[in-house]
């Protein structure tokens, strides 16, 4: 019988390209933590690490990405956090697996969200990797790599050297995804099998990878969960020279060269100081991917549309039904004809009950379209482009407060079967939900389909999750059209009692 846990000078000990590291065993997974596999020089590409001799240490975490400001504990029942030590020297990633054989597992890695400026790889409670791992029989890759203006800053127009600075963070992804390529078979994973998938900014880090032609190759399938957000996840457009000539003059220095050795907290609140006003006026502040000829832009905006290269990459993508108004209080017990007016309210009621006919009127407010608009635009357009895209929404509520429909980040639990780990998860049903949902995963992850038609460019199909989990066609499209035009004033109603949106 396997030991309970076990790490001993020779185990588990795998051999990587740069050097051997010590993982530990627990519960018949194997879990290596903090292996790097990069070198942050900032505001260029990211160097590989330097190699080692003695076997490392990989039962620790390492450093996360320094964020612009120190988060704040809030809303824990729904998204439960951990916090972290933050360095630069961030570029790292965890492994979970089942044994490190020769098996050849399905890969899952990770991109965690938080927008491209803040989050971990183990930020989320539900981002642990060992319950995945047993359940799916897979290997789970998690990673970080640098955010905000240490990843996203354009200083191109500073020299060849900053070429791509306004993509760092990226690049450290494809340096990551490289580094599970040429290693994960010695994990028992099977590098022609690597599923990207990411939740929020994790998401769009999925679409960004899509578009990017380095990273050909080196992913095999992709799942998009609340990755499509019009505004808040958009490209970084135009020059970024604007924000580095105000950061240079606030921190009194005379070259971008000078702005690599400025302590990160000096630059960070230099940042802080001159970001508002550029970014008011529209000014590229470094904070998302920048298009140029390594990222070729977002491909609803930039004309120029879906890569044909990543068409026979299978995509399976998704919301939650409430997002970001599930964080908030503000919209209870309003009725449509006070958020809306009178002549739009009937319409929308009508439009709710053929695409919700089992959800109670108050809940038709509490409906997203700031992700689930662009979303639907997106199957369709990626469908239209030869795409194999399978669509989902996340429909389960939750005993919170009485009852709270879903919010931004409720499916992740499900998806990596943790929702042991997640107090608010514990309700009737909720286990037989994580078997659809993980089930589903897992399955797309094998096979590159998820178990349900694919949607083309005139029908979306999809698997709505929750109670009585079904497959249905184009079910909220008219109800998403017609609530869009109200949802800025929705959400100043939504967020009138407080809260704090989660990532």
């Amino acid at each position: 019988m396997e030991k309970a846990f076990c790490c001993a000078p020779d185990f588990p000990v795998v051999q990587t390209n740069y050097g051997p590291v010590r993982g530990y065993r627990f519960r018949e997974i194997s879990s290596f933590k903090g292996i790097p596999y990069g070198r942050a020089v900032r505001f260029h590409a990211p160097q590989p690490p330097q190699p080692w001799a003695e076997p490392l240490d990989a039962s620790s975490y390492g450093c996360v990405c320094p964020l612009l400001s120190i988060d704040k504990p809030s809303g824990e029942l729904r998204v439960p956090h951990r916090y972290w030590v933050q360095d630069e020297d961030c570029l790292n990633l965890n492994i979970w697996t089942p044994a490190c054989d020769a098996q050849k597992r399905p890969v899952m890695v990770w991109l965690h969200g938080g927008g491209f400026f803040a989050g971990s790889s183990i930020e989320q409670v539900a981002y642990e990797g060992g319950n995945m791992a047993r359940e799916g029989d897979c290997v789970v890759v998690s990673l970080n790599h640098r955010l905000n203006i240490l990843g996203y800053l354009d200083l191109s127009d500073f020299g060849e050297e900053y070429a791509n600075s306004g993509n760092a963070g990226g690049d450290d992804i494809i340096l990551a995804l490289q580094w599970v390529r040429d290693n994960i078979a010695a994990f028992g994973g099977d590098p022609g099998c690597v599923t990207v998938f990411g939740q929020s900014g994790g998401g769009a880090k999925v679409t960004t990878l899509l578009q990017t032609p380095a990273a050909d190759g080196l992913y095999h399938r992709a799942m998009i969960m609340s990755g499509v957000l019009e505004g808040l996840l958009n490209d970084s457009v135009g020059s970024g020279r604007d924000c580095v000539q105000a950061l240079m003059q606030e921190l009194g220095v005379q070259t971008a060269q000078q702005l690599e050795t400025v302590p990160y907290h000096q630059l960070a609140q230099a940042y802080r100081n001159v970001s508002p006003a550029l970014k008011a006026k529209g000014a590229n502040v470094g904070q998302s991917p920048h298009p140029n000829r390594f990222y070729l832009g977002d491909p609803l905006h930039n004309g120029s549309g879906f890569r044909p290269e990543t068409a026979d990459v299978p995509v399976l993508i998704g919301t939650v039904y409430s997002e970001f108004y599930g964080f908030f209080d503000g919209l209870k017990g309003v009725g449509p004809e006070e958020a809306v007016g009178l002549s739009a309210a009937e319409t929308l009621r009508e439009q709710f009950r053929t695409a919700y006919p089992h959800r109670p009127e108050e809940d038709l407010l509490l409906a997203d379209t700031s992700f689930r608009a662009p979303t639907i635009k997106y199957v369709r357009e990626r469908a239209k482009a030869g795409g194999k895209v399978y669509s989902y929404l996340f429909d389960q509520d939750f005993p919170l407060m009485g009852k709270s429909t879903p919010w931004h980040c409720a499916d992740i639990p499900f998806v990596f079967h943790n929702t042991e780990l997640v107090p608010v998860c514990a309700f009737e049903g909720a286990k037989q939900l994580e078997t659809e949902i993980f089930g589903a995963v897992m399955q797309f992850a094998r096979t590159g389909a998820p178990g349900w038609a694919a949607s083309t460019e005139d029908v979306e199909q999809t698997m709505l999750f929750g109670p009585q989990s079904r497959l249905v066609q184009n079910h909220d499209h008219a109800l998403i059209e017609a609530l869009a035009p109200f949802t800025d004033l929705r959400m100043k109603k939504a967020t009138r009692a407080g809260g704090q949106i989660q990532h």
